[in-house]
């Protein structure tokens, strides 16, 4: 892929950067340099390797949903400043 200037100043109005003549040139070469390094990733053989695959073997840790028993809402509410219809009540903050 082509890097050209044109290509920078779009990126640079997108992210709403005010450039130089000369960062211009200078991000035009890294960009050019950088898609080119990233481009030798094509010269790869790929097709025996599936899109997730990963050096060592990874499952999922999470432990299983289990249904426990709560705590009292009457206990949760005991040290809130203020409650109503059993629930915390709190100033507004939006209008």
């Amino acid at each position: 892929m082509k890097v050209t200037k044109e290509t920078i100043e779009h990126v640079a109005n997108l992210a709403r950067l005010n450039l130089t003549e000369q960062e211009k040139e200078k991000l035009t070469t890294e960009m050019e340099d950088i898609i080119s390094y990233v481009d030798k990733l094509n010269e790869l053989d790929t097709s025996g390797v599936s899109p997730t695959a990963h050096v060592i073997p990874i499952k999922n840790v999470f432990r299983e949903d289990e249904a426990k028993a709560s705590y009292d809402r009457e206990k949760i509410l005991a040290n809130a400043p203020s409650t109503e219809n059993g629930c915390f009540k709190v100033p507004k903050v939006v209008e």
